[in-house]
This record gives C-alpha cells, sequence and structure tokens, in this order.
C-alpha cells in the first residue's frame, strides 16, 4: 500500500480564467466567501499541527487560480521552511507569473506545473472562456519567466479535449524536443463540466501515445515524478513526456495524495466525493489538534477503499463542485 504523503493545497477558488474543462460555460461559480477561507495562518497551523505529523511532507499548492491568493509568496517561504517539507510545487495557468516568478523561487518553490492547452491563440481563447486573444502571449511570457529564472522540471499540463485541441498533440510533444520541459497530456474528465463530457468524450491516452510513436517513436524515460503520470520520452529530445490516464487506466493502487480545499475540506479522491471531512470547523471551534490527527489519520487508513472505480460505495451522479472548487 502506498504511503499517502503528498497533499494539494487549494489556495482559492477564483480563478481568472473559465477553461471549458473545469466549470462549465455560462455559468455561475458560487464562490467561497472571504471569512470561510481557510486563512494562512490556519492553513500553516494545519499543516504544523496536523497534516506534517501524520506524514505529509509533500505539497502542491493550487487553486481556481494560487498566484491570485494574497500572500502567495510568503506562504511558498513558509512551506518551504518545514524541517519536515520534502518538496513544495504549485500549478497556475501563469497569467501573473512572469513578474512574479523570480520571487516565487527566491521563496523555495522549485517545481512548476502550467496548464498550456493550445499553442493556437484562437483555440486557447475558446478553451479559457473567450476572455481575449492576448491572453495566450501573456501566459507564454509566464512560461519564458519561468523557464529563464530555473524552475525545473517545468511541467505543461494539456487537458486533451477532442475536437478542440486533439489535432495539436504533436505539436505539444515537440515543445520536449529542445526544451527540458514536460509535457504531460491529461485525459478528460467527467468534473467541471459535465454536458462538455458528455458531447466531447475523451481520448485514450494509448492513442495520444501511438500518434507520437509514429511521428518520433517513443521510449520509456527513467525520470518518475511525484504524480501517477506515465513518462516516456521521444528518443534524443530532453524533456519528457507524460500521460495522465484516470480514464482510461486506472492508477488507484498508486494514488499517494489527498486534497484540502480552500474552504477546508479534505478530500481523498479526485473522482470520488467519498468520505470528505471538514477540518476548518473544528478548528475554529477549537478540537484538540490530536483529535484532527486522528480524524486524518483514519482517512488515510481508509484511502485505498476510497477508489472512484467503486461506484457502489462512491459518487454515481453529478460531482458537487467543480475540477476549480477541489483544486485539481
Amino acid at each position: 500500500m502506498n504511503t499517502v504523503d503528498y497533499l494539494r493545497i487549494s489556495l482559492i477558488d477564483r480563478c481568472n480564467f473559465r477553461c471549458q474543462y473545469c466549470m462549465p460555460e455560462g455559468a455561475e461559480m458560487d464562490y467561497i466567501l472571504q471569512q470561510n477561507l481557510l486563512s494562512n495562518d490556519e492553513l500553516l497551523t494545519l499543516l504544523r499541527e496536523v497534516f506534517i505529523p501524520v506524514g505529509f511532507t509533500r505539497f502542491r499548492l493550487t487553486g481556481g487560480e494560487p498566484l491570485l491568493r494574497p500572500g502567495v509568496v510568503n506562504l511558498v517561504k513558509e512551506i518551504t521552511a518545514f524541517p519536515q517539507t520534502q518538496d513544495v510545487a504549485m500549478t497556475t495557468n501563469a497569467f501573473l507569473l512572469a513578474p512574479m516568478a523570480q520571487s516565487l523561487y527566491n521563496a523555495g518553490l522549485r517545481r512548476i506545473n502550467i496548464s498550456l492547452d493550445s499553442l493556437d491563440p484562437d483555440t486557447f481563447n475558446q478553451i479559457i472562456g473567450n476572455r481575449g486573444r492576448d491572453r495566450w502571449q501573456q501566459v507564454w511570457d509566464g512560461i519564458q519567466a519561468a523557464y529563464q529564472v530555473g524552475f525545473d522540471p517545468l511541467k505543461l499540463n494539456v487537458v486533451v479535449i477532442p475536437g478542440i485541441n486533439d489535432r495539436e498533440v504533436l505539436d505539444l510533444a515537440a515543445l520536449t524536443i529542445d526544451r527540458r520541459w514536460h509535457v504531460r497530456f491529461i485525459e478528460f474528465m467527467p468534473i467541471g463540466n459535465g454536458q462538455l463530457f458528455e458531447d466531447k468524450g475523451w481520448i485514450a491516452s494509448e492513442e495520444l501515445r501511438q500518434q507520437i510513436r509514429d511521428r518520433w517513436g517513443l521510449t520509456e524515460s527513467h525520470v518518475r515524478g511525484n504524480g501517477p503520470a506515465d513518462v516516456f520520452q521521444i528518443p534524443g529530445a530532453k524533456g519528457t513526456l507524460g500521460f495522465i490516464s484516470q480514464m482510461s487506466e486506472c492508477f488507484c493502487d498508486r494514488c499517494n495524495r489527498m486534497r484540502l480545499s480552500a474552504d477546508g475540506w479534505l478530500r481523498p479522491c479526485l473522482l470520488n466525493e467519498t468520505s470528505q471531512i471538514d477540518l476548518k470547523t473544528p478548528l475554529r471551534q477549537g478540537i484538540s489538534f490530536e483529535e484532527l490527527r486522528e480524524r486524518v489519520e483514519y482517512l488515510q487508513r481508509q484511502k485505498p477503499d476510497i477508489n472512484f472505480k467503486q461506484r457502489d460505495a462512491g459518487t454515481t451522479d453529478g460531482y458537487s463542485r467543480t475540477m476549480s472548487q477541489i483544486g485539481g
């Protein structure tokens, strides 16, 4: 059984994009009120007194868009300063990254994942919700800034949506040939925009691998990250290609992560809403850290059975939270 030691922390549920796979088009989002968000002090207290003592040592900061969180640079600095911290990473859309990249690096952040679902500004604009064609360039500038500052590995996340960006798979894969970038192709999931998923469906990772194999060849890579990606490499390439195949190739047996929402709910599985627990309310009520640790440890022990493949024990209809509210 895997040691559950990796916590994804949603810092905020708000985002400056409205990506199609993350939230339904035109939907009114019920954002968390400021007073219902975990404060910076509350989050750091939970990490120091609850999560680290029960074995969590790897942390990923997500959103919404984490760079919208006030004080995010200081949060990075505080989390990396814990002696037990082995790894801190961030997932961002990079729209605000260029002027912040150096400060984040100086604060101790070394690993960053950036969402880049298209190299075509028009397609990119379509995916992020028609918010202006200039946004692609600002995201690209953020990627370049992170690269120049020294983030390594620098990963690009691509959610592949049939009929929208699937024709760009080879172009995106080619980014890894001359750069030490790591492109991660992610199968489209039914969370966030169930209607789009029903309309478009998803493409199995093996189909994408075959496209790349036919063009350049493809070998398994010795590089492994903290996540569930199966990692490959174009022969002679500087970077790698990862495939996150949560729809076609269940990896629940090797999942080592839980997710903490911006309002303090701990979720053991992305695709299954079973057994979520509220940590914010008891923390504010003054319940002992020992009791909170016991609740988290119980969930750690239950995690192997909380598996999205077990439909009779999990989420069978719609999801109550979108991807942006969960933190991905």
